[in-house]
């Protein structure tokens, strides 16, 4: 989940509804930047928070009984191979795309877990044949992850509230072309980037978000039926070029 504290208690956002919101971005790109099979990428950026631990036990809480931010667990394999195994049921280049996600997420544990590492190691061998499946190159499937770490990178700036105050502006992550793009918010509340790398001039995105007002929760069945008798708090942002 995404967690953020407020005055009332916390503000909660859906680890998928983050990837909706990134593809709702994702779809203003520009057409002659976008990565090789589209719409696959597109379901991709969708699921690559999927297979999420289920809704039982404490998996959803803190040690003191607060809402888990995404932030604290160090990985799940088992969370990695359920999304994996999502994305097969599509296309291998959905799960191409998810295999390199976990890559570029836990790649710099290797050593430390025996069971991560022999993860790894079948991704390793799982992404070279999924790319001759499909007949695209290593540079074409970086491209294309590139791309879907850069609208993922953007989607966790807005739901983190990450955006600086006072027009200055916050580095998002380097596209998919290798340009750094920055974020920024005018005194009407807009968004700018530059570059600008969509198709339109101006377009809005929205996340569902929930306000809970309890602080503390004894399992996940209660922090789920919080959640789900919650507010509902639609958050929108607005990119405009000019």
């Amino acid at each position: 989940m995404i967690v953020s504290q407020t005055d009332a208690g916390w503000q909660i956002i859906n680890q998928q509804a983050h990837g909706l919101l990134a593809v709702q971005a994702a779809m203003h790109w520009r057409t002659d930047k976008r990565p090789l099979h589209w719409i696959e990428t597109l379901i991709a950026l969708t699921e690559h928070d999927d297979g999420q631990e289920p809704w039982e036990g404490r998996n959803h809480l803190t040690a003191a009984g607060a809402p888990l931010p995404f932030q604290i667990p160090e990985y799940s394999i088992e969370q990695c191979r359920n999304m994996i195994e999502i994305g097969l049921q599509k296309s291998r280049w959905n799960a191409l795309m998810l295999s390199m996600h976990t890559v570029f997420l836990y790649s710099q544990k290797r050593g430390n877990d025996a069971e991560l590492d022999q993860f790894l190691d079948q991704q390793a061998t799982n992404q070279p044949k999924w790319r001759k499946q499909y007949g695209a190159s290593k540079a074409d499937a970086a491209y294309a992850y590139a791309f879907v770490q850069w609208c993922d990178a953007l989607s966790l700036v807005l739901c983190l509230n990450q955006i600086p105050p006072e027009s200055r502006r916050l580095e998002v992550s380097l596209g998919p072309d290798g340009v750094p793009y920055f974020i920024f918010q005018r005194n009407d509340e807009s968004l700018g980037l530059d570059p600008w790398p969509f198709d339109v001039d101006k377009f809005s995105v929205h996340v569902e978000a929930f306000q809970l007002t309890h602080l503390v929760f004894q399992d996940d069945k209660e922090l789920y039926s919080a959640i789900q008798d919650a507010n509902l708090v639609l958050r929108e942002w607005t990119f405009r070029q000019k």
